[in-house]
């Protein structure tokens, strides 16, 4: 059996970050992942880190790439009724997001552990958690080799995702669960095209919403919406671009540079919250205890306001034998988890053609974009909640 402080499963942006943040502090960690390096290097997620994000990551010298190729974004466009309007991030809140995708953050975070000579173990399997409910938690897993090993720690973090094991680890009496699926998806592909708007455009259309958005000054990534069980082998490049070229037409003009598919793919869409984030000395933390459907651009970015809550919560535990940290982890978390949970919904509920509603529905949604497009104090609680708000 070997003796560690934290033990970490899952290595995603929530768990390097969380073991970062630990290490610095000087906690003892052990990091345990069932993908290859490679596997978690290339794994494509979000691409939109709040205001809060970027400053954590600059705070921590973590944000040098970011600094060099992110695209700094002071606004963003609702297109409705086949006109852009400017939601002014920057005018509004006084600050901003930036665009640097989810795996040049664990990218960074990777370099920045081997860097450290700070290991993390890759390609682990039959990983199980005993003994939650003492002060000394118990883990057991077989590394990439196959052989079997125990570790003895003071706390888990479970940073594995939404179906990773240890959600389903917590005694099922004590969790309680809200979930949401949306009876529609996201259509997603990667394109080498040079984006046609310099900021994000979020577009309400008859035929259903799309999103324009972008990883580089060379590479967009869009978004339609499609029905909940799409095959994406139904939609050859040519359908998918002659379908968001209708969407996004601005007066019947085509509205975007096309290019070739790199990578195209169909997302499910849902709202997911388990409460509480924490069982005796587990602690749940980012997809692990909550999901956001995407059209809020929220799901990084909670797990990495989680994890740094948890990070000082875990340092004070372990290190001076504080429990009033990790006693309000999970009430600290939930307050923005739910606040983010309502802005998802919001957005995801004003943009996307719901397929069972009717046209009163259809004219709510119109006269509600049409009331944020036009009123400062509309557009200021959209801009507030999009850029973000502190961890502190």
């Amino acid at each position: 059996m070997v003796r560690t402080q934290v033990t970490i499963v899952g290595a995603g942006p929530a768990g390097l970050l969380l073991s970062f943040l630990l290490r610095l502090e000087g906690v003892d960690v052990v990091v345990l992942e069932s993908r290859s390096r490679e596997y978690v290097r290339q794994r494509m997620r979000a691409g939109l880190c709040e205001q809060a994000t970027v400053d954590l990551l600059h705070e921590l010298g973590l944000g040098g790439r970011m600094a060099a190729e992110g695209l700094r974004h002071e606004g963003f466009s609702l297109r409705f009724d086949g006109e852009d309007h400017r939601i002014a991030l920057t005018e509004l809140t006084g600050r901003a997001v930036t665009i640097y995708g989810q795996q040049e953050i664990v990218k960074d975070l990777i370099d920045a552990h081997e860097a450290h000579g700070w290991p993390v173990e890759y390609e682990v399997s039959d990983v199980d958690l005993h003994d939650l409910d003492t002060e000394r938690p118990r883990v057991t897993y077989r590394d990439s080799d196959g052989v079997a090993h125990e570790l003895d720690c003071d706390a888990v973090a479970g940073c594995d995702g939404f179906h990773g094991i240890s959600r389903p680890s917590a005694p099922v009496s004590e969790l309680k669960v809200f979930d949401r699926i949306y009876p529609f998806a996201w259509l997603g592909i990667l394109a080498t095209a040079q984006p046609s708007s310099q900021e994000l455009i979020y577009n309400h259309h008859e035929r259903g919403f799309g999103l324009a958005s972008m990883r580089s000054t060379e590479i967009s990534r869009l978004y339609l919406q499609v029905p909940a069980d799409e095959d994406i082998n139904d939609w050859s490049d040519d359908r998918i671009w002659a379908e968001l070229q209708t969407r996004f037409a601005v007066h019947g003009e085509a509205a975007l540079n096309e290019g070739p598919i790199i990578v195209k793919s169909v997302t499910p869409m849902r709202s997911f919250v388990a409460e509480p984030m924490r069982f005796g000395r587990l602690f749940l933390a980012g997809d692990a205890a909550h999901i956001v459907p995407p059209t809020g651009a929220k799901g990084m970015n909670l797990a990495i306001a989680d994890v740094r809550v948890l990070s000082r919560a875990l340092t004070e535990l372990v290190q001076h034998k504080r429990s009033e940290l990790v006693d309000a982890y999970s009430d600290i978390c939930l307050r923005r988890v739910w606040r983010a949970e309502h802005f998802s919904w919001f957005m995801t509920e004003l943009l996307h053609i719901d397929p069972y509603g009717d046209d009163f529905s259809r004219r709510v949604q119109l006269s509600q974009l049409r009331y944020t497009a036009s009123s400062r104090a509309a557009s200021t609680s959209v801009a507030e909640n999009y850029v973000g708000f502190p961890h502190d």
